[in-house]
């Protein structure tokens, strides 16, 4: 019987701001991003001190492999970044040497995406192993309750110093709209808007007694061009205007904390509101999530069975 494992992907990012230079051209492929651009984003992760997203993410691993195990299903769970280290590459040839055959592969992206989820997936596909893909969990019922649990504490707690019941924003990352419009390609319609956009509407549904809420896009890029919207900082105008003076915003389209979350949503957003006569909370990130781990645990083990057949 082959052995098999599960692994898991996320975006990686750089440990120091030193690094900040490499791990930018990994993303943009060795593409030379403007001097100022790289200045400013040294700068927001000057601010934020450090982003967390690898350790949360190797943890994130720690967590569904004891899931998994107590589930009867004892397998190794590795963890692999896109554009940092410990590369896909390097976890791969090291599953290779340790005597894996068979993965379940899981982004650690629940809404799919040609800009995000298929670059995961061309990255693994050249292993020379046989994998199981994991395409969308955006709808997933544990994915769902794992923000309902972080947005239902919050909302609580902001509503009952507010005084009323205060308004919610969820949020995903935009995305250039080139990339999810079909193309003279013949690409097929990219269900990333909609996805985002699905999980935001389950996740407000699973708390009832919120009864405005909003969504938009956050984080847009500096490349140019036009990118999803609405924006934030366009809803934040929209809310102020209506009237509110407390904004809880949740991040729907990441698992853990990073800098889009620590510097864009704690800083920026929060100050952007602030001049708008808005306080803006956000929910706690969903992190090492036992919730969560259950939902990737299950999404792996039925990978696995799949290879299994």
């Amino acid at each position: 019987m082959a052995r098999q494992a599960v692994l898991l992907l996320a975006h990686g990012t750089p440990e120091t701001i030193a690094e900040i230079p490499e791990y930018l051209r990994n993303v943009t492929g060795g593409r030379p991003l403007p001097q100022a651009v790289v200045q400013e984003i040294e700068r927001r992760y000057a601010l934020i001190g450090h982003s967390p997203l690898t350790g949360i993410t190797l943890e994130q691993a720690r967590l569904v492999e004891a899931e998994l195990a107590a589930e009867g299903k004892p397998v190794s769970v590795y963890a692999g970044m896109r554009n940092w280290r410990p590369s896909i590459s390097e976890v791969v040839n090291r599953m290779r040497a340790e005597g894996v055959e068979e993965i379940a592969v899981v982004c650690l992206a629940p809404q799919n995406s040609r800009t995000s989820v298929g670059l995961y997936r061309r990255a693994v596909e050249s292993s020379g192993l046989r994998i199981d893909f994991t395409e969308s969990w955006a709808g997933h019922p544990l994915l769902i309750e794992s923000f309902a649990e972080r947005l239902r504490t919050a909302w609580t707690k902001l509503s009952a110093e507010s005084g009323a019941p205060v308004p919610v924003l969820f949020t995903a990352h935009s995305v250039p709209t080139r990339t999810v419009q079909p193309a003279e390609k013949g690409l097929e319609v990219d269900l990333y808007d909609a996805e985002a956009r699905l999980t935001a509407a389950l996740v407000a549904a699973r708390v009832p007694e919120i009864t405005q809420w909003h969504f938009a896009f956050q984080s847009q890029g500096a490349s140019g061009g036009a990118w999803l919207g609405p924006t934030v900082e366009q809803t934040i105008d929209s809310i102020a205007a209506s009237g509110a003076k407390t904004l809880l915003l949740q991040p729907i389209g990441f698992l853990c904390d990073h800098v889009e979350i620590l510097y864009d949503v704690d800083i920026f957003f929060r100050e952007y509101a602030a001049k708008k006569g808005l306080r803006l909370e956000r929910t706690e990130s969903l992190n090492a999530s036992v919730t969560l781990a259950r939902a990737v645990a299950g999404l792996a083990r039925l990978g696995l069975e799949r290879l299994a057949i």
